[in-house]
């Protein structure tokens, strides 16, 4: 899994709550991160490797799957992506050509941050729970507690609200669709 965007978007914090969930759920994982002058706005990413079997090689090199928080981060990545692979980007985006438009999921990550849940910095856990809730990765409260093990004490109840949100995002229809690609 890859997660791209601008930093300061709390891409490397989605990675790792899902590698926090791996843990939890008794999976294999790595996570890993690239940020530098990226750090202040440039593109940044992330990746965490699941499995249910040993890990052999920590770097992602073809992601099964690509969060695009940015156009910049969109237009860099989906280049590199693994044949079927399932790309989540935010609905402000233009998909590029030569994307399959079918494995896209296009939703209002960035807009649901900042009305609904009220904090546009909360676009990250809004993501993840829209990632989970379409890919059928964890338990809902396994994905809770990722969360509540890395977010800053006193901002749980702000970010139990951004993952609900982030699930709300994704229809039952969208849930199906996605998680058979997943698999």
């Amino acid at each position: 899994m890859r997660f791209a965007g601008s930093g300061g978007q709390g891409v490397i914090l989605a990675s790792v709550i899902f590698a926090e969930a791996a843990v939890i759920s008794g999976l294999e994982t790595v996570q890993s991160q690239a940020y530098g002058p990226e750090a202040r706005g440039g593109v940044s990413r992330a990746e965490t490797v699941l499995s249910r079997e040993q890990i052999w090689y920590s770097r992602v090199t073809r992601p099964d799957f690509l969060l695009a928080l940015t156009q910049d981060s969109l237009d860099s990545y989906a280049r590199s992506l693994a044949e079927g692979a399932i790309v989540m980007a935010d609905d402000s985006l233009v998909v590029p050509e030569g994307l399959d438009r079918g494995r896209v999921i296009s939703v209002p990550i960035l807009r649901t941050a900042g009305e609904t849940v009220g904090k546009a910095f909360t676009a990250n856990i809004v993501a993840v729970g829209a990632i989970n809730r379409a890919l059928r990765l964890f338990e809902p409260e396994t994905l809770t507690e990722a969360v509540r093990r890395h977010v800053p004490a006193g901002t749980e109840e702000l970010n139990q609200k951004a993952l609900a949100a982030g699930e709300a995002l994704i229809t039952p229809e969208m849930s199906e669709a996605f998680a058979q690609k997943w698999e």
